[in-house]
């Protein structure tokens, strides 16, 4: 099996870093093949949105990472997205990648109808929020990010495995035991659901 994980925690040692880390391990650990992808680090143009990529079915900028990895995605079997919460949402630079790859995530019908192109694609969302729980829940702070992601993920057809929402980010620099065994959990669930 063949897996993504985009981690947009501009952070190295963050715990979107260290979760992403415990579900890379695992899988890989399967027998997997993963492709870890810092977001921060990549060199692309955001979207002018001139809207050619809708009738070519590509981005009329040159190649550049964000298309080099629209690929691997398009190829996965699942997805792994992590990314703290900005504002109740993904990191800015997420958001950017996303909207490079519209073409090659959503397509539409002649009566303006989206239609997912990478439909039974399995994918898991991992997020952290400053905001203590349950308030990063309740506030919607971490569930804003789980909100918007699952509206991209969603509608480009991916199943969500699972969600995982750590709050209180703060103070709790370090994970759990019960967060790391959430991470595997969630790792394993994503392998037998491809399977």
């Amino acid at each position: 099996m063949k897996y993504v994980i985009l981690n947009a925690s501009p952070r190295p040692n963050s715990n979107i870093c260290q979760m992403l880390s415990i579900v890379r391990n695992e899988l890989l650990a399967c027998g997997d093949k993963v492709f870890y992808v810092d977001v921060g680090k990549l060199q692309f143009r955001p979207c002018t949105g001139c809207m050619e990529c809708r009738s070519t079915h590509d981005c009329i900028f040159p190649e550049d990472d964000a298309k080099e990895v629209l690929r691997l995605v398009q190829d996965c079997d699942g997805l792994i997205v992590g990314s703290p919460c900005y504002w109740g949402n993904m990191t800015g630079q997420l958001k950017t990648l996303f909207d490079r790859w519209v073409y090659g995530m959503m397509d539409h019908s002649e009566r303006g109808y989206p239609i997912p192109l990478l439909k039974g694609k399995k994918a898991v969302i991992i997020t952290t929020c400053s905001t203590a729980w349950p308030f990063n829940i309740l506030f919607r702070q971490s569930a804003g990010t789980v909100r918007a992601l699952k509206e991209i993920l969603c509608w480009s057809g991916f199943n969500i495995a699972g969600v995982l929402q750590k709050g209180g980010t703060i103070k709790n620099k370090v994970l759990t035991s019960r967060e790391i065994a959430k991470c595997r959990k969630f790792a394993n669930k994503l392998h037998k659901s491809v399977l």
